[in-house]
Formats: C-alpha cells, sequence, structure tokens
C-alpha cells in the first residue's frame, strides 16, 4: 500500500493510468458491458460502482483539453427516454476533478463500442445503473 492512493483503484488499474499517455483512452464500464470481447486490455473491478472509481481516478487523471469529447457516454437507444441519472453525477464527479464544469458527449452504441475497443483498457465494474458507460480520453499535466 502506499500513502494517498485510494484503495479502491487496483494495482493493474493504477498501472494502467500511469501507463496511458495524451490521447489514451479509458473506459470505465457497467455491467452489462460486453467487456471481455471488447477489451485490447480488461482490468476487473468486481463488486464496484463506476461513480466509485471515477471519483478515485479524477483525483490522477487530467481529461484532455485539447479535444470535445474527451468525456464520451453511450448514447441512450430511445430518443425520448429521459438522460440517465447517473450522468448528472458524472458530470459533478468530472467537474469537481477538473474544477471546471465538463460536458459529456453522447455517441451512439456501436460507436462507442467501436471506441471501446481502440481503448487502451476497459475497467469492468458491476455497476448496475442503465447506461453507466464512460469513456475518458487522456490530457496531459501543464507544467509537469
Amino acid at each position: 500500500m502506499l500513502k494517498g492512493i485510494p484503495s479502491i483503484l487496483s494495482p493493474d488499474l493504477m498501472h494502467a493510468l500511469l501507463s496511458m499517455g495524451h490521447g489514451d483512452e479509458i473506459v470505465l464500464a457497467d455491467g452489462n458491458f460486453p467487456g471481455p470481447s471488447h477489451a485490447r486490455q480488461l482490468i476487473r473491478a468486481d463488486g464496484l460502482g463506476v461513480c466509485a472509481l471515477l471519483e478515485a481516478i479524477v483525483r490522477f487523471f487530467p481529461l484532455d483539453e485539447f479535444v470535445e469529447d474527451h468525456a464520451v457516454v453511450m448514447a441512450v437507444v430511445n430518443l425520448k427516454a429521459p438522460e440517465p441519472p447517473i450522468w448528472e453525477e458524472f458530470r459533478r464527479i468530472l467537474a469537481h476533478g477538473e474544477g471546471r464544469p465538463v460536458t459529456l458527449t453522447a455517441t451512439p452504441r456501436e460507436a462507442f463500442y467501436e471506441r471501446a475497443r481502440r481503448a487502451y483498457c476497459i475497467v469492468a465494474t458491476s455497476e448496475s445503473a442503465l447506461y453507466a458507460n464512460l469513456l475518458l480520453k487522456k490530457g496531459v499535466i501543464q507544467g509537469a
């Protein structure tokens, strides 16, 4: 164990976060997401929810400021359905981590799956909320 590292972050996940470079993407996937069949690298986070992991990750993970789609969610299939409540929680957590409002970009399911296949890694959680998949693009730390 190390000081200051949330225990919710496994060694594999922390290693992935440290290994990712500018522009690399990570998917925090809900329990329904087909992670094993889509991942180049799969990191298990069984028993954990996406929001709990996101709160731990944003302490260390800068979002890419050079693109608009640095936080991507899977669009709801039924366009008449209300926005999933978990998206507001994503915005709150990301804004706290970034120190500014963060816009979520909704992308159609198949496009999200394709982007997830190219992601650096997929973190498979036990999140039960619907449409709780979040793709993040890594940025740079200014002045590092």
